[in-house]
């Protein structure tokens, strides 16, 4: 099975056009990511082309299949990914509500 844009027949950096063909995306989308700054893009030349690093769009894409699969095994559990949504630690009822007492704090 072959990438509808090969590695080897495109340099270093990628159209926008090029972007949203792999990521199989209309190109007013690919466009969105850049200018939201969820893809890193740069302008070249004196039209300000974007332009994606192929490196980038590979991290992009793997970065979205972790998200992926983080988001199905939250889905999957019950509620076992808490402490890593708060930092390591484990929140209970009882200190969202209670503030600190004053031994607690920390100079």
């Amino acid at each position: 099975m072959s990438d509808p844009v090969s590695s080897a027949s495109v340099g270093r950096f990628l159209t926008l056009a090029d972007t949203a063909q792999i990521l199989n995306l209309s190109l007013a989308a690919a466009r969105d990511l850049v200018r939201t700054g969820e893809l890193p893009a740069i302008r070249i030349g004196s039209t300000g082309a974007w332009r994606v690093e192929r490196v980038v769009l590979e991290s992009y894409i793997e970065a979205k299949y972790e998200e992926a699969r983080r988001l199905s095994l939250w889905e999957q559990s019950d509620f076992a990914n808490i402490p890593e949504l708060s930092g390591g630690r484990i929140l209970r009822p009882d200190e969202l509500t209670d503030p600190p007492a004053a031994d607690d704090t920390t100079s």
